[in-house]
């Protein structure tokens, strides 16, 4: 783990994802640009094979595990084998990009697991809000704006500190796919730049929300 300083070296991460890896590939399009610096994405974790994520890691020649919940018995065990994966990668931040299944944290790892939200948490949040069902949700509940929100991962979904919120308004005549598009934009800009600020001011900076 990193020191309470500003790092001396690359910011270890891992991204863990579960579908197309959208996520993952505009945190490499932001480290091959320069928009993200001194950070290294150390591991990719997929909770499924054959997703587009996969296909993406591999392509950027990163280290990927595929960690099925189906192949344990419970979540415990799950959490068990993702946590010793991220041990021996030695990371020290884990970016959670649409990752679908539940990650009981080891006390190690608490305040070290961001997770971003297509949503303004703590409203349209929780088990089975993910995807599309979040902005159906939104445009159901005639809400005015929505939005993402970058918040530190505890043991219930959705759930942990907010770090920080983009709002984007709801427009007439919106559909889930126009809102995702609008939301998914503000999304990556907002990661982005929380980890920058976690790369720039070390695991220190996320402490504050905690």
């Amino acid at each position: 783990m990193q020191s309470a300083g500003p790092p001396a070296r690359p910011l270890a991460i891992a991204v863990l994802i579960s579908g197309g890896g959208t996520t993952l590939e505009n945190l490499i399009a932001c480290i091959r640009d320069g928009r993200l610096r001194n950070v290294e994405i150390r591991l990719v974790v997929s909770s499924r094979s054959a997703v587009r994520g996969v296909d993406i890691a591999r392509a950027a020649n990163l280290p990927f595990a595929i960690i099925r919940r189906k192949d344990y018995s419970n979540d415990d065990a799950f959490s068990a084998a993702l946590a010793a994966a991220l041990d021996r990668a030695a990371v020290d931040l884990v970016v959670l990009g649409g990752f679908l299944c539940f990650w009981r944290l080891p006390e190690r790892y608490e305040g070290r697991v961001l997770n971003i939200h297509p949503a303004l948490l703590p409203q349209f949040g929780g088990k089975g809000y993910y995807g599309h069902h979040v902005h159906d949700a939104v445009l159901a509940a005639g809400a005015a704006e929505s939005g993402c929100t970058v918040h530190l991962v505890d043991n219930q979904y959705d759930h942990g500190p907010i770090v920080a919120q983009r709002r984007v308004p709801v427009l007439a005549g919106d559909t889930a796919d126009s809102l995702a598009e609008r939301v998914g934009v503000a999304e990556r800009e907002l990661y982005p730049s929380v980890i920058q600020q976690v790369a720039d001011h070390g695991l220190a900076w996320l402490a504050q929300f905690r």
